[in-house]
């Protein structure tokens, strides 16, 4: 693979920090009315990635109650036609991705066709501030305002509003599906009990929660010069990957650990043993989505931070984010609050799956989540452990239908 290509997609998939004004840059979607669009053919998810493929695709918007509006697939049949006869399924994508990334192999290797094929109903969710999802009740993307959120807003806003519109217009609870942040949404929504009323069971791979033994110095050294720069202070909001300052960033990544940046996936995921280029090069016809500079910041500071000029190793806690000095107006206390994972609920059903070789997902830091899900209801978690696999290999990975779908598909059969 080239290595510009390879750049492009870790622009995509990774916490590449690069800062990127927002002023001055025309936004996507901006206007009210709502226009999932592709920037390679000017058709959005549903016709480029489902309809030709032969799938039926629905487009679907719903609403936060802090006023985000999010671009919401479903994939009501599958390629047979036939309506699905199983509970839905709602997927919820990781950081710089959007809903097609469970779409871009081909319909017997990707997860979103899997779930269609194999009857149930199929949900697929575009986070707010992607660009099928940039609208907002009464903000811009050009106003600062609409970029003041993290992951957290993720957790507490996004995911109860695309769980409650499903679960009301289907009527049935649903399962979930989530990768990366996707799945850092999840455990901090179920610690808090939230959704489990209306929840069937969790999938989450390549799980991040405690962030505290990462194998990778790129990553940590990345957060690092990501934090040092301050960029939220100085007012840039919206971040977007770019690959010239991508390869910029990564060469000085490169140039400070002494080590060379032919082999950027290994560097920062861990050595993917099962990725197809040819359908990543396909994946980056679709421009990286933006986020939030504050939610690069929150994601850093699980692994570092400077306080009063001073670096702070973190303990890789999940919590709430930090605003320093400000801490004792927002929350009360020096230190933000922190998130404890053995508040979810012991009887609701997990599955989770990690691999040996992800960078991201360390496996230390998944036995620490473990540790914490110890009194979890035996039958009612299962762990599926790859050592082969990385970071990327549960979304993308040729082999991941075998190795990883077809048990998540039969852990959703058992409820």
């Amino acid at each position: 693979m080239a290595s510009s290509v390879t750049i492009s997609f870790f622009s995509i998939v990774l916490l590449i920090c690069i800062t990127v004004s927002a002023q001055g840059r025309k936004s996507l979607h901006t206007t009210n009315e709502f226009s999932a669009n592709s920037l390679v053919t000017n058709d959005g998810i549903c016709k480029t990635l489902v309809e030709t493929q032969g799938y039926k695709c629905e487009e679907h918007t719903v609403t936060t109650n802090d006023g985000y509006i999010l671009s919401v697939l479903r994939i009501p049949t599958g390629r047979s036609g036939k309506k699905a006869d199983k509970p839905p399924v709602l997927l919820q994508h990781g950081l710089f991705c959007d809903a097609a990334i469970w779409l871009v192999n081909n319909p017997e290797e990707s997860l979103g066709f899997i779930l269609a094929d194999s009857g149930f109903d199929v949900w697929l969710v575009n986070g707010r501030g992607t660009k099928y999802s940039s609208r907002h009740t009464s903000l811009t993307t050009y106003d600062m305002a609409y970029w003041d959120w993290s992951w957290e807003e993720l957790a507490n806003y996004d995911l109860p509003a695309s769980v409650e519109y499903v679960f009301n217009l289907t009527g049935q609870k649903i399962h979930y599906a989530g990768h990366s942040q996707g799945t850092l949404v999840a455990f901090v929504a179920l610690s808090q009990g939230k959704l489990v009323n209306m929840l069937r069971s969790a999938a989450l791979l390549s799980p991040i929660a405690h962030m505290n033994q990462l194998a990778s110095p790129a990553i940590k050294l990345a957060a690092q010069l990501f934090l040092a720069n301050d960029v939220y202070w100085l007012g840039l909001r919206e971040f977007i990957p770019l690959l010239n300052e991508a390869a910029k960033f990564v060469g000085q990544i490169c140039s400070t650990l002494h080590q060379p940046c032919f082999d950027l996936i290994t560097f920062f995921t861990g050595p993917n043993c099962c990725l197809n280029s040819s359908r990543i090069d396909f994946y980056t016809d679709y421009e990286p989505n933006p986020t939030s500079t504050k939610n690069l910041i929150h994601l850093s500071q699980r692994l570092i931070y400077f306080r009063y000029g001073i670096l702070v190793i973190r303990t890789g806690q999940v919590a709430k984010y930090d605003y320093g000095i400000l801490n004792m107006l927002r929350y009360g206390q020096l230190f933000p609050p922190t998130y404890d994972m053995t508040k979810i609920p012991k009887e609701f059903p997990l599955f989770i799956s990690y691999g040996g070789k992800d960078y991201l997902s360390d496996v230390q830091d998944v036995k620490v989540l473990l540790n914490d899900l110890s009194n979890h209801d035996a039958n009612k978690l299962v762990v599926l452990y790859k050592d082969e696999y990385a970071h990327v290999d549960f979304i993308m990975g040729i082999d991941a239908k075998q190795v990883v779908y077809d048990p998540v598909l039969a852990f959703y059969n058992s409820y």
